[in-house]
């Protein structure tokens, strides 16, 4: 598999990087990672694996540079931009290099499907973010592409690695969950593409869940 990994410094994607040239599972796996500063992950390109590129989201040629040849492409950004330029040109580029599946990145929350009294606070931190979030779901959703919308709660860097995913109709469970978590869900994607196709998954830690504030 050819996976390309678009803002690939994040911090969750460094963990599926990691782990994906550690673990015998995921062997042959081939990584494009595209990043602004390619530096920041220099150390990684020595590995016959991994190809290093300097890409801007905002920029539709920077994309198209890498996106030919891949098998699925991981977005590790949540797209604010007021013109959803991010998610337009991932998607643009998608379609003309004739790649389907993409994983994108987002928040909980870009359908009130937060409950209670986090899920008011939760808005209210998220504020003017959320509408460019749910624009870019739709987005995706419309576009014809095998996607999975990735929405994620209050991030944590703790080590375990536990957690519940709910569907775009479902509640919204727990408040946090670790980043190892979410990683851990992408790579389940990675070994089978048809975990969460065409759909919206939530994931949090359920132990959190009840809290009024993300716990850490």
């Amino acid at each position: 598999m050819n996976l390309l990994i678009l803002a690939a410094y994040g911090q969750i994607a460094r963990i599926v990087e990691d782990r994906i040239l550690s673990e015998p599972d995921f062997k042959d796996v081939t990584l494009t990672l595209g990043l602004r500063k390619s530096d920041r992950l220099s150390r990684l390109g020595a590995n016959p694996r991994v190809t290093v590129a300097e890409v801007d989201l905002e920029d539709r040629a920077d994309i198209d540079a890498v996106m030919k040849g891949q098998d699925l492409v991981f977005v590790d950004v949540v797209d604010h931009d007021p013109d959803n330029a991010m998610t337009r040109n991932v998607i643009a580029s998608m379609k003309a290099n004739k790649v389907d599946r993409v994983i994108f990145a987002n928040v909980a929350g870009i359908y009130g499907e937060v409950p209670g009294t986090f899920g008011r606070w939760n808005a209210e931190m998220v504020g003017r973010g959320l509408p460019t979030a749910a624009a870019s779901d739709r987005l995706l959703r419309e576009s014809g592409l095998d996607y999975t919308t990735l929405r994620l709660c209050w991030l944590t860097d703790r080590d375990e690695v536990r957690y519940v995913t709910t569907r775009r109709d479902e509640t919204f469970k727990g408040v946090s969950g670790s980043r190892k978590s979410a990683a851990d869900l992408i790579l389940r994607i990675v070994k089978d593409p048809t975990i969460g196709a065409n759909d919206s998954l939530g994931i949090a830690d359920p132990t959190t869940e009840g809290s009024d504030r993300p716990v850490y």
